[in-house]
């Protein structure tokens, strides 16, 4: 980062060990957009509190004129003038706005920086290239901290690649690949073609592409990436971590050519304005998945914005697991009892021996979050609960584990998902998984009722794997609390277990 690039004007996260954070606002003026965000809440993974966006087109013609589309800039202007009022309203302060590539390029950049900060009084920062794909692949790893690959970041008049890995940014390149550029190049489909060709070898070679997975970033990648879920039929529409194959995105880019764009527009809620520039968009990522050869293409909702928190955070909040620091937040703020998910997941784990990391991680949300729904009316409990691990802004989650949390979480509070309306998202899981997020949910079921303060002063768990046998050890107090309920609800965790119950009783203390 350039020395007098200082956004924030002050550490954000003045305390290493700070989980949270008052609300912050981020304002991105970009080629194709301007967009305000206010994230609140917990600091590793941040909540929106507040999103608007405006499809200003301020890049549109800069290929050909060299100034900001002067529509655009009457657009823009009026948005920054309202998200200045909005963010005094919030008390919001400091509010960040850094332009991109159209501000940086266009002769009336400066002009306009100075217009906004008169206008508005608000600080308009202008970033480079390289600053641009640093900090959207700050904010891939945000939400992603194993992300190894490259990131794929397109707006309207640039196109940045930066290569991630081990919780760093490696090296970046940025390009003239954004659609409003390429709407400029004469000659027709072949031309752009070979221009794309041209510049993403040289691009690649920067950043060791080849055979890397690829981390799209951007509004027309996420509009083919909701297209190609059109195509497939495919459940669960949450963008984030969407994971497709290169034959799958080869395959939706030939789909979207051979449709109506408007009718597509319609069927997925596309504006009229983002889905103009999806032909095009489509175009550089056939010649990126041909050239590059990813093992895989995922989408991440994360970019820019969130790379501005992500400089601020010190390390140690950075290494922290984004999806447990949310699910913490979640637990602290709506929970019956914080705190209570820590001691049913100690009770819980002897169940699990074996399980790996990945699992592990899992295990302990869902114990976090286990009673956040409580509030809901006891007939639908269950599908909220479904419904807010499944489509909840958490990082650090892909598709299965989505569904697997949202299925613990059902049986939570339900013992049978049978004729469940989420039943086209089950098959996101094989058998064994189905099987694991059932016992999961019975066994916190069980555990969240059968002693409110710690379950752990009421007894503990013993699984015996090779006998089958699933034994609950009860103290004294155990005893009396293991009444109708809680033998029900034990027997039924035994018989999803597959095992055997038994009940001892505990040795006493010395």
């Amino acid at each position: 980062m350039t020395d007098d690039f200082e956004p924030f004007g002050r550490p954000l996260f003045e305390d290493p060990s700070a989980r949270a954070l008052s609300r912050v606002g981020v304002v991105d003026v970009g080629s194709n957009s301007v967009r305000m965000v206010v994230f609140d809440g917990a600091a590793r993974s941040p909540a929106y509190f507040y999103n608007e966006k405006i499809m200003a087109g301020l890049g549109k013609g800069l290929a050909e004129t060299g100034r900001l589309n002067p529509q655009g800039r009457i657009r823009a202007l009026a948005a920054l003038k309202r998200f200045s009022l909005l963010a005094k309203g919030m008390n919001i302060s400091p509010m960040t706005v850094i332009a991109t590539a159209a501000t940086r390029e266009a002769s009336d950049g400066p002009e306009f920086q100075a217009e906004v900060e008169r206008e508005t009084g608000l600080k308009l920062w202008i970033i480079d290239g390289d600053e641009e794909a640093r900090l959207s692949a700050q904010g891939v790893l945000l939400g992603w901290p194993d992300a190894a690959g490259v990131v794929c970041d397109i707006g309207g008049n640039s196109m940045e690649l930066a290569r991630i890995g081990k919780g760093q940014v490696g090296k970046r390149v940025s390009t003239p690949l954004g659609p409003f550029r390429l709407q400029q190049v004469k000659g027709g489909p072949d031309e752009r073609r070979k221009l794309i060709e041209r510049v993403l070898r040289k691009a690649g070679a920067t950043v060791d592409s080849e055979g890397q997975r690829i981390y799209l970033v951007g509004g027309s990648w996420r509009v083919i990436a909701r297209l190609d879920m059109e195509r497939r039929g495919y459940p669960l529409t949450v963008l984030h971590e969407y994971r497709m194959t290169p034959k799958n995105v080869l395959e939706t880019v030939d789909w979207i050519g051979r449709n109506d764009l408007n009718a597509l527009r319609m069927r997925t809620g596309t504006s009229a304005e983002r889905m103009d520039l999806v032909p095009l968009a489509c175009e550089v990522l056939a010649v990126l998945v041909r050239l590059f050869k990813p093992r895989e293409i995922d989408v991440s909702a994360y970019g820019i914005r969130e790379g501005l928190l992500y400089e601020q955070m010190p390390q140690r909040l950075r290494e922290r697991d984004p999806l447990i620091e949310a699910a913490r937040m979640a637990e602290a703020t709506q929970a019956r009892i914080p705190g209570f998910g820590k001691k049913l997941y100690a009770f819980l784990l002897p169940l699990f021996k074996g399980a790996g990391d990945e699992r592990l991680r899992l295990i302990r949300a869902a114990c976090l979050l286990h009673d956040t729904t409580w509030r809901a009316h006891p007939d639908y409990r269950a599908e909220v609960c479904f419904d807010n691990a499944t489509r909840a802004n958490l990082g650090g989650l892909d598709h299965p584990g989505r569904v697997f949390l949202g299925l613990a979480l059902l049986h939570r509070y339900k013992n049978s998902r049978a004729g469940s309306r989420f039943e086209a998202m089950f098959r996101l899981l094989d058998e064994d998984q189905l099987r694991e997020a059932e016992v999961l949910g019975k066994a916190m079921r069980f555990g969240a009722m059968f002693a409110l303060g710690d379950p752990a002063e009421a007894g503990s768990l013993r699984w015996h794997p090779r006998k089958r046998v699933l034994e609950l050890a009860l103290t004294p107090k155990g005893q009396a609390l293991f009444a109708e309920v809680a033998q029900a609800r034990f027997a039924a965790l035994a018989q999803a277990m597959r095992a055997t119950p038994q009940i001892v009783a505990e040795a006493p203390a010395a």
